[in-house]
């Protein structure tokens, strides 16, 4: 079914809003550049209106806190096979880009900035160039969605593609206009598709989740174990993937540059840190107030996009940080939840079962 949103206005006698439309799509392309907001809050433009090998020009391409990128395609009056056609011939030039490209692209777009800097000011952490590109992600941005459009897009998710649309439309409010956004999949299942398969072919998920667990300044590794949970926040793109995991799931729990830390199983769904509940000394009581090791983006709290959120853990096994397993050639990735399909991550599991002694 296509997308559509209707807003009224509240008062007694509601009245909805009548449709408009933008003069052109360029304005909504130059809205994005203005205000990324609009597009998402987990991802930095790096380039516009690109040159590609083949002649094309791509509209707009962002990069994750993963260091992949996302290639951001307007619709522009295309025909559904057109544009998506279009898109997936850009994707493959980008998946060829080299992170000296990037950096040449993001100087042509923020002339006398550096993307290195850019991106450690933006994410709060360094950008790895070994991480940089190995997977992204196509978003195609429409004023509206067809039903062609929907079944070409589910189609190629189902076949793990990443690939979403952002439809925006427009109201007219007076002497103003308004902008809604919907997207046509949950971007968490987009992101996931994008996750780096790794070294090798890809093979059939095992069913064992891996998670990322961000000890520091935000979270402590040693009150993850001592409550049982797992926790991300600080942006969408960090807690929505906590969502993937159910009661009964098993997870593995990384901490990056330290080793494997855990393993557990889920007993709930993620619940947002203003109302995740603990055990504490005196009882059950809100996890924030018993939690003193890590900041858990209280500044958030409450803000259901960049909160932290949590999941409660049964843990089958946990070791200190100075315990943690490392090998080289372990799985690793900077998602904070994702279900990898490679053979990288099936030895992974099959090593740490030996280390950790678990059955």
């Amino acid at each position: 079914m296509p997308i559509r949103t209707a807003i009224w206005k509240v008062a007694a006698q509601p009245t909805q809003l009548p449709d408009a439309a933008l003069p052109s799509e360029r304005l909504l392309e130059d809205m994005i550049v203005a205000q990324p907001l609009l597009l998402s809050d987990a991802w930095m433009l790096v380039g516009r209106q690109e040159r590609t090998e083949q002649g094309g020009i791509i509209d707009l391409l962002a990069i994750a806190p993963d260091g992949s990128l996302v290639l951001v395609e307007l619709k522009r009056d295309r025909t559904p096979r057109d544009v998506v056609a279009q898109a997936l011939d850009y994707a493959s030039w980008v998946e060829g880009l080299q992170p000296e490209d990037i950096a040449a692209m993001y100087r042509r777009f923020k002339p006398g900035q550096n993307l290195a800097e850019a991106f450690k000011s933006r994410f709060g952490q360094p950008l790895d160039e070994e991480n940089l590109n190995q997977s992204h992600q196509i978003v195609i941005v429409a004023a509206q969605l067809d039903d062609s459009s929907e079944r070409i897009v589910a189609y190629l998710n189902k076949r793990d593609i990443a690939i979403n649309v952002l439809c925006f439309q427009v109201f007219s409010n007076g002497a103003e206009q308004l902008l809604s956004r919907a997207w046509l999949l949950d971007p968490v299942h987009t992101q996931v598709n994008a996750t780096p398969s790794g070294d090798g072919p890809a093979e059939p998920w095992n069913g064992e989740f891996y998670v990322s667990f961000g000890q520091g300044t935000w979270r402590s590794w040693e009150e993850a174990r001592q409550y049982g949970f797992i926790c991300g926040g600080g942006g969408a793109w960090y807690s929505r993937t906590l969502q993937l995991l159910n009661m009964g799931d098993r997870v593995w729990v990384n901490v990056p540059r330290t080793g494997y830390v855990g393993v557990g199983r889920v007993t709930g769904r993620a619940i947002p840190g203003a109302e995740y509940k603990l055990l504490g000394p005196d009882g059950e009581a809100l996890a924030l107030d018993v939690l003193t090791q890590g900041d858990y983006h209280r500044e958030f709290i409450n803000d259901p996009e960049r909160s932290e959120w949590f999941v409660p853990v049964e843990w089958s096994k946990s070791v200190s940080l100075d315990q943690a397993v490392q090998e080289i050639g372990f799985f690793g990735n900077q998602n904070t939840v994702c279900k990898p399909t490679t053979p990288k991550w099936r030895s992974t599991v099959e090593r740490l079962k030996e280390r950790l002694g678990v059955a």
